[in-house]
């Protein structure tokens, strides 16, 4: 018998969430086998199997939080596992016991009470519930086991009068409460971080969108054939990438004391994803050496992954400026929050079919996109988001231009 021990993940992790066995009570498996799904506050990772054997105990139920360096799960081990690990079993069986672990046991909780001197059983439900009707419970016969004292015996003991005046009414006051973990947790300290850290300035702007809506039709079919899905977000992607490098300032970061700033020559672009677990911002590396084609299947990758709960931690690491697409869900306006130590961001917004006036003052229809930046305003000033935001939004509405660019 051997205790498999939550190893260290790395990073300063001291505990994860164990959110799915792959495995029961009982079951064989081989080493290298994925055991079970453990959530940290940067991504979902799955632990396998050291040796083969048979699984005897799981020390934690989904949901639990596990420790570090605890007993995770237990297994007898077979075959010449068994002879190669035997040194190490009393050694990790001491250093981590299961009956030293608060997750090894299960409280139910049962709707029962202790019966007390000169009072009748009864549960805390009909003990309300006789308080509401004004029924003495010492002077009912319970029916129930041993004497118990149920809902059925103070219907019996009212008079059909009491009982039409003593209607309980249904209430809507309940309320639960949920620990914030995992990867959700991480972002609301993140958020939090960054709002009280980096003084934001907000930026707004108009796109109109026909002119990129025909590109990517004419586009889509030859895409496609590629087996690649191509949405607008690779468009704005690769802008932004071209933007960057006529303004460096948005693509850099700011020490914590403000004395020095760092510019990144790569454009790790963050794309926030809504997935199962919350939200995460996998970035697309390097976007700058990129072809819109490598672009669409970077995101596309990012985006199943991420919604999966199967990002890697070096997707989510290492990003210079982020894309929050609130449009993909119905939003038209928002003030995004700094991915910090990132200096800036921009919302998406959904695309409306609006009325506007040509240069001849006639008014047309036009596919318009809101979108909204926030900016570190430490080292950036409102002149130069302007700036930027004006030349990617140039070559939104203008696609051909990008073609100037591309390496």
């Amino acid at each position: 018998m051997q205790d498999f021990i939550l190893p260290d993940i790395g990073e300063g992790i001291v505990e994860c969430e164990v959110v799915k066995w792959l495995v029961a009570d009982g079951q064989n498996i081989i080493e290298d086998q994925p055991v079970v799904e453990v959530m940290t506050d940067k991504a979902l990772v799955e632990i396998p199997a050291k040796y083969s054997g048979v699984v005897t105990k799981l020390y934690y139920a989904e949901g639990d939080i596990a420790k570090v360096h605890s007993p995770l799960f237990a297994m007898q081990i077979i075959g010449e596992d068994a002879q190669q690990s035997a040194p190490m079993i009393q050694n990790q069986n001491n250093a981590a016991k299961p009956e030293d672990n608060k997750f090894t046991a299960t409280q139910t909780h049962m709707d029962r009470v202790k019966p007390e001197s000169g009072k009748a059983l009864a549960s805390p439900a009909v003990r309300r519930l006789a308080r509401e009707l004004d029924i003495d419970l010492s002077k009912i016969a319970g029916s129930g086991d041993k004497g118990r004292v149920l809902k059925d015996d103070l219907s019996a003991s009212s008079s059909p009068i009491d009982q039409s005046a003593a209607i309980i009414p249904v209430t809507t006051g309940g309320k639960r409460v949920e620990p914030i973990r995992g990867i959700q947790a991480a972002m609301a300290k993140h958020m939090m971080h960054s709002v009280f850290t980096v003084p934001h300035f907000s930026v707004s702007e108009e796109i109109e969108m026909d002119n990129l809506m025909q590109a990517r039709a004419q586009l889509k079919a030859s895409f496609e054939k590629e087996g690649v899905k191509l949405s607008f977000m690779p468009f704005f992607i690769k802008a932004m990438s071209l933007a960057l490098e006529k303004f460096p300032i948005v693509n850099s970061q700011v020490n914590a004391d403000c004395s020095e700033v760092t510019y990144f020559e790569d454009h790790n672009i963050g794309l926030a994803v809504d997935s199962k677990v919350g939200l995460v911002v996998p970035n697309i590396k390097g976007v700058q050496h990129l072809t819109l084609m490598e672009v669409a299947k970077k995101t596309n990758e990012l985006v199943d992954l991420g919604r999966q709960g199967r990002l890697s931690s070096a997707d989510l690491k290492g990003g210079t400026i982020s894309i929050s697409n609130i449009g993909v869900l119905g939003g038209t306006v928002a003030t995004p929050v700094i991915n910090a130590p990132e200096s800036a961001i921009v919302a998406l917004g959904k695309i409306q079919r609006l009325p506007r006036f040509d240069e001849n003052d006639a008014v047309k229809a036009v596919n318009i996109m809101h979108v909204s930046w926030s900016g570190d305003h430490r080292i950036i000033d409102g002149a130069t988001m302007v700036r930027f935001n004006n030349l990617w939004k140039s070559y939104l509405e203008n696609p051909i231009t990008m073609l100037a660019m591309t390496r």
